[in-house]
């Protein structure tokens, strides 16, 4: 079955993880319009893992401009579930996990072996599906 994860936000992260293959067939990433209209045409069965940003409880240092952010990313959030309930696809929200977020280029290269180029969004959103 094919994993798809989403790290929503301005700049919204995709990834697709093959299970059967155990591979990653694209990690990017690109405005929420363009990537719903990305997820819209896949082939299913296909499964959806989405950051929940809705669930952070942690933010880190900084001001009212980080938090206004997180506010957009918790609106995202919520477009996602009703774009993902619309399709009839079959969709999760995880809690965001330290650790797991904002990997360096070459940790995440390494640890993947993906050889193409990624931002911090489209690496996050590889992390929520890769090895599932």
């Amino acid at each position: 079955m094919m994993h798809v994860g989403i790290d929503p936000g301005v700049i919204t992260g995709y990834a697709i993880w093959d299970g059967s293959e155990r591979t990653l067939r694209h990690v990017g990433s690109g405005t929420i319009i363009w990537v719903m209209g990305f997820v819209k045409e896949l082939d299913r069965p296909y499964k959806v893992v989405i950051e929940d940003a809705r669930q952070r409880k942690w933010f880190g240092l900084g001001g009212a401009g980080k938090l206004q952010g997180a506010g957009s990313v918790k609106r995202d959030c919520g477009i996602w579930e009703e774009f993902l309930t619309s399709l009839g696809a079959e969709f999760t929200f995880v809690h965001p996990q330290r650790g797991l977020t904002k990997m360096s280029d070459e940790r995440f290269k390494a640890m993947t072996k993906w050889r193409g180029s990624t931002n911090e969004h489209a690496r996050d959103a590889a992390m929520l599906v890769y090895g599932t």
